[in-house]
């Protein structure tokens, strides 16, 4: 076999060997960092709409939101799987479910105003990601 055949057979092989690497990847929504980040701007979000007296920090979420986009570029996802990600609806839903259940687990009470204040206080106060993005 002469260099050149061997090269291209070993490119060959390469190409399947990376192909199949990149077919078994996990879906986007299986990635914790980016899933996680994502329920935690939820919460925070939530947390500011229903209570008057804190705010979202809407530039260091934005932010926040640019890093977990890197972070999925750097996982080797494509720019058209990360859209497709976010403008899946019922991926959506399926957050949102996940962040309220979350906000409910720390003591947030749907229609209160005050629970949600008082847990926005408590993670702001523990530093939590969810705390970091309000104030």
């Amino acid at each position: 076999m002469t260099k050149t055949r061997a090269l291209l057979a070993a490119v060959s092989i390469a190409s399947v060997t990376f192909a199949g690497s990149m077919s078994a990847q996990a879906a986007l929504k299986d990635e914790p960092s980016v899933r996680d980040g994502i329920i935690f701007v939820g919460m925070a979000y939530e947390i500011s709409e229903q209570c008057d007296s804190i705010r979202a920090r809407t530039w260091r979420g934005i932010g926040y939101l640019q890093s977990l986009k890197n972070r999925a570029t750097e996982l080797g996802y494509s720019d058209a799987e990360i859209e497709a990600y976010i403008d899946d609806r019922d991926e959506q839903r399926r957050l949102e479910r996940i962040a309220r259940q979350q906000l409910a687990a720390i003591g947030v009470v749907e229609g209160d105003e005050a629970s949600y204040c008082a847990a926005g206080r408590a993670q702001i106060a523990a530093n939590t990601r969810v705390g970091w993005l309000l104030r």
